[in-house]
């Protein structure tokens, strides 16, 4: 399908988002935090990144703040927050602060699904569960 970063401090939550977007055909990287997804990104183009809001080096605002502003992962890159806070008025603050969508925490093949199908990329519907 394409190709997607997932960035996230937490390895757990690394290795579930990078399987689930395996599983549904995507070609996967990782970073550990903000710093690694930045120097990756200026080296290589990306469909969709997948960016913890909380971080400790770095927070995901900030890194998304970096992309949008250097241009960074390609001209029609996708930036989903990848976070647990679920409260109404931080859903809005991460769409304002430049991100496409906000994927919830803890993440479901579900979950994922519509997150992608929202920001242009269906999973089709052969794609194995995990």
């Amino acid at each position: 399908m394409a190709n997607a970063l997932v960035v996230d401090d937490n390895e757990v939550n690394r290795i579930l988002a990078s399987r689930l977007l395996s599983k549904a055909g995507w070609t996967v990287s990782e970073a550990d935090d903000g710093p690694a997804a930045i120097t990756w990104l200026e080296g290589n183009s990306v469909e969709l990144i997948l960016l913890d809001v909380s971080m400790p080096a770095m927070t995901g605002e900030e890194v998304c703040r970096i992309i949008r502003e250097r241009s960074l992962g390609g001209a029609q890159v996708k930036v989903v927050a990848y976070t647990a806070h679920a409260q109404p008025e931080q859903l809005a603050h991460f769409l304002a602060s430049g991100f496409d969508n906000v994927l919830l925490k803890p993440l479901s093949r579900a979950r994922l699904a519509t997150v992608l199908a929202a920001v242009g990329y269906p999973v089709p519907e052969a794609a194995p569960n995990v």
